[in-house]
């Protein structure tokens, strides 16, 4: 009799465990996308891609993926598991930054019998993970098994910057992108990432980033997640903490940057250092513990905070402690000299008598190998009062007025007839302001292109017709 209690009870375990998997299994979507790449070194000019994705069915009906599932999209089906018909779905809200997007299908069909997936909370290292999605390999719905390995900061792939990362063993492969990993039934994160000829090291987007963005698109706008404007730097070297008067109970960061957009700016000076961000203590390598025996880049306690919040930072300014309050108003966008990663827009250009121009974008740099180093310096670089933009000589096309220039390409511009420009937009009003013969360009270093104004103007269409170019500048010149 007690066997067959023991049997019977296993049987009702195991049938309610199935049941709940097939549940989950109901709202995981496969995303197909169609895409307009945009083309930066030719940037009238673009491709279409096709790729797939995998995303999921949360409350409030809507699809929760990555962004770089939809990025650039122009057209999107999705289709849910154990069905075959798609339906058109549409990008409601999207997270560059975080690489997160949610997605709206008008049809109330496609959402009949399922219930929505929901939140768990940011998981510990060794909790046990079940990752679903539609990777390579097949066409089917695919689940793997892992636990988490770490958790911490990493550069996410999709933007460049630097967010809280959940790192698990579950086989993780192109088209998981987007899908949910869960634990006990719930999203514990979105997976988004995989290092390349590594054995199972995937990343999630951690539910708590998901959490924000939700949160940040209740009000129909999107926000993002707020930079300080601070450069900072380490202060592990003893040398250097004796210099700045700390002693072994003192630890933080030396700032040495106050961007001059920054909402602490006249708050915090140069030399001042940072000892604690929302009441965490700051490590001198940079790190807070955000759990116990756990630490991370202190800017995740700033990153838990919706843009107009406030956070509290204390500082040690000549010993002396003292508490300021730091307004979260700016992205990163807002801070540095070349701008994250574009998506979902062409590229802004214009061509002058064949010198085709362009403002500096990652993409930009990117898509080329060509002053690779020169440019990247300059993407790590704050923005100043007068200059919020790097423009660059994309390149030069060849005709018979620019013969002797067509080795320029990637060139930073810093001067317009020995004027400075503070962006893109001024540089190009500066251009089309030229009253004189020639437009000298110049770099920094004194290296001039020459153009004449009245040739230029004169061969303009010839050289645009020649190259199969339809308009000289982009649609936002244009307007």
């Amino acid at each position: 009799m007690k066997l067959f209690i023991t049997l019977l009870m296993s049987t009702l375990f195991l049938f309610a465990s199935s049941h709940t998997e097939d549940v989950t299994k109901q709202a995981i979507v496969k995303i197909y996308t169609t895409a307009k790449i945009p083309n930066y070194q030719a940037p009238w000019s673009s491709s279409m891609r096709s790729s797939t994705g995998s995303g999921a069915i949360i409350e409030g009906g809507y699809i929760l993926t990555n962004a770089h599932v939809v990025a650039n999209q122009a057209f999107m089906e999705v289709q849910r598991y154990g069905q075959r018909k798609r339906y058109i779905a549409k990008v409601y809200a999207v997270s560059h930054q975080a690489d997160l997007a949610l997605l709206k299908v008008e049809e109330k069909a496609f959402f009949e019998g399922v219930k929505p997936l929901t939140f768990g909370e940011l998981p510990n290292v060794e909790q046990r993970i079940v990752v679903y999605g539609y990777p390579m390999g097949g066409s089917t719905l695919s689940a793997t098994i892992g636990v988490v390995s770490r958790v911490e900061h990493h550069t996410y792939a999709h933007s460049g910057e630097t967010f809280l990362a959940v790192q698990v063993d579950a086989a993780v492969n192109p088209g998981n992108s987007g899908g949910p990993a869960l634990s006990d039934g719930k999203i514990v994160g979105v997976v988004m990432q995989v290092i390349s000829k590594s054995q199972n090291i995937g990343y999630l987007v951690p539910v708590n980033l998901v959490k924000h963005f939700i949160e940040d698109m209740k009000d129909n706008n999107y926000d993002g997640f707020a930079d300080l404007g601070l450069g900072t730097q380490k202060l592990e070297n003893p040398a250097i903490r004796r210099y700045y008067g700390l002693d072994d109970n003192s630890s933080g960061k030396l700032i040495n940057k106050v961007v001059h957009n920054s909402t602490l700016a006249g708050i915090l000076e140069v030399g001042d250092i940072l000892t604690s961000v929302d009441g965490h203590n700051i490590e001198d390598d940079g790190t807070v513990e955000f759990r116990k025996h756990e630490y991370t880049y202190f800017h995740h306690f700033v990153d838990l905070y919706q843009m107009g919040d406030t956070v509290e930072l204390e500082i040690l300014r000549d010993r002396i402690p003292m508490k300021v309050d730091a307004l979260l108003k700016h992205t990163s966008d807002d801070m540095f000299l070349v701008k994250t990663t574009r998506y979902d827009t062409m590229p802004s250009y214009f061509i002058y008598g064949g010198y085709v121009f362009s403002p500096l974008t990652r993409n930009l740099i990117v898509s080329t190998k060509r002053n690779r180093v020169k440019l990247s310096a300059l993407a790590s670089q704050w923005q100043e009062s007068d200059k919020d933009e790097v423009v660059v000589l994309l390149k030069v096309l060849a005709s018979d007025i620019s013969r002797g220039d067509n080795n320029f390409g990637m060139w930073p511009i810093d001067m317009v007839n020995g004027e400075t420009f503070k962006d893109f937009e001024e540089f190009y009003q500066k251009m089309e302001a030229v009253t004189a013969p020639y437009i000298v360009l110049e770099d920094k270093h004194g290296v001039q292109v020459i153009i004449d104004k009245k040739e230029a103007q004169a061969k303009q269409d010839e050289i645009l017709k020649k190259y199969n170019i339809e308009f000289g500048k982009s649609i936002d010149l244009r307007e």
